[in-house]
């Protein structure tokens, strides 16, 4: 009987190598068997009927986050986009997001939207270095996290240990350089689609350690969704910096989604590993100031942070820092917590000036 590759049965069939992986270890390919530690796939086997071609995997064009974040707004995109001024304030044309993340709200607000100009921004370098890959340079992107993504998926659990560990420290090494290109961000992707929890974490020295992950099968290189989310960023101001650098750039033209780093609810939940960086209460009201100022100016703004009366219904610190603003309460999934007793529905806050 003639032998295939997953590679060739991939190009035969029109679909990526990773789901002729996928295919054949959930046994959907008819004779398939695994030599070492690659499939192999009988000649004539015929295309599984549920197979994803490359032309129907993305109809509607629209982008989603491409990373996984800790703290990201997918669970209250129905609220927050409730707040979405855009058609019923025809003057708002422009959109900024200075503290980006994963983007989720950003790419809700593209996709539903047209928005003359974007300004989004975050202290983390290699965050935004992957943000500007993509706009710039998906090409190569796209090509890097496929070879890694083929390579990857056909080890077994010590070699993907192995390559996950020298991924990391290469990503590390090129982020001690101040080296910021495809590379990294290829390195940037592939760490947060194969590690635990999709976590952005860095020690005192400022190295990424987030352990591997046990993902049988990730997706390291979503191509329809980066090149969705190259065409939205096509007229975005990408920028590394603080979130005040953005003052230049809002006025009373902008709709402005702030989500910085949460007030902790416990002294014990201080989740302050994203960046080098603390942003404490004295830096929450700060924000609070610099909203005030933007309000002065005519933005309309959401902000969203924790709500400390989850712990302590006496602890007013951001009724007092938004006295000015409007706050609502909203239910929503904690996410991550040491003690699995303490996870489930806790109230988030959403503060506006509109």
């Amino acid at each position: 009987m003639d032998l295939i590759s997953a590679k060739d049965a991939a190009q035969k069939w029109n679909i990526s190598q990773r789901r002729v992986i996928v295919l054949c270890s959930e046994g959907r390919v008819l004779g398939a068997q695994l030599v070492g530690n690659s499939w192999v796939i009988p000649k004539n086997a015929e295309k599984p009927a549920d197979a994803r071609t490359k032309t129907a995997k993305t109809k509607t064009g629209e982008a989603k986050p491409f990373l996984k974040w800790v703290g990201g707004k997918g669970q209250l995109l129905s609220e927050i986009g409730k707040y979405y001024p855009f058609a019923e304030k025809k003057h708002i044309k422009k959109y900024a997001e200075p503290f980006v993340g994963g983007g989720a709200v950003l790419f809700d607000v593209l996709n539903k939207h047209s928005v003359d100009e974007i300004y989004i921004s975050d202290i983390n370098a290699e965050l935004i270095n992957t943000y500007i890959t993509i706009r710039d340079n998906s090409d190569e992107l796209i090509s890097r996290l496929k070879a890694m993504e083929s390579d990857y998926l056909v080890k077994d659990a010590d070699a993907r240990k192995k390559a996950y560990l020298e991924a990391r420290a290469r990503f590390n090494a090129l982020k001690r350089d101040g080296i910021r290109d495809a590379e990294a961000a290829s390195l940037m992707i592939f760490l947060n689609r194969t590690c635990f929890n999709g976590l952005y974490r860095v020690n005192k020295a400022g190295d990424y350690n987030v352990p591997m992950g046990a993902y049988k099968n990730p997706q390291i290189c979503n191509e329809d969704n980066l090149l969705n989310v190259s065409k939205k960023l096509q007229n975005a101001n990408i920028v590394c910096g603080d979130y005040k650098d953005s003052a230049s750039f809002i006025d009373d033209k902008t709709f402005v989604y702030f989500d910085p780093p949460y007030r902790p609810l416990t002294k014990t939940a201080n989740f302050t590993s994203y960046t080098e960086h603390l942003f404490d209460d004295s830096k929450q009201l700060e924000l609070a100031n610099f909203v005030q100022d933007l309000d002065n100016k005519g933005a309309l703004i959401v902000i969203s942070n924790s709500d400390p009366k989850n712990t302590d219904e006496n602890d007013n610190f951001f009724d007092d820092a938004y006295s000015k603003q409007n706050i609502r309460r909203v239910a929503a999934n904690r996410m991550i917590n040491r003690n699995s007793d303490a996870r489930g529905k806790i109230n988030e806050l959403l503060i506006t000036n509109f």
